[in-house]
């Protein structure tokens, strides 16, 4: 398993994502949470087909802090079941991963 992750997570607002992102990085979950969007979201909630206008947030940290980005999304997020995924990082620069190491702690 990669020893780094990019965690995503929607929101409906981009005040919601620029708190997220925030929070992530003031807390040294994450080294860096980039905001995206808006973007165009299809799905399925209660039997319905919805669409809504969203914002991606991006976040770069270790695989060990991923229960805590789990945690803090929950806590701070206004989805009932928000999107939190998370992808391996198996190649990056040592440099910019050495950054992401000093940036997120214990």
């Amino acid at each position: 398993m990669s020893d780094y992750l990019q965690v995503v997570t929607t929101t409906a607002s981009h005040e919601m994502a620029q708190s997220i992102a925030r929070a992530l990085v003031q807390r040294r979950l994450a080294a860096c949470v980039q905001v995206s969007g808006p973007i165009d979201s299809v799905y399925r909630w209660q039997d319905q087909i919805e669409s809504s206008q969203e914002w991606i947030c991006t976040a770069k940290t270790r695989a060990d802090r991923f229960g805590e980005v789990e945690r803090t999304i929950h806590e701070l997020h206004s989805y009932d079941t928000p999107e939190i995924i998370a992808v391996p990082i198996v190649a990056g620069s040592a440099d910019y991963l050495a950054w992401l190491d000093a940036q997120v702690r214990m």
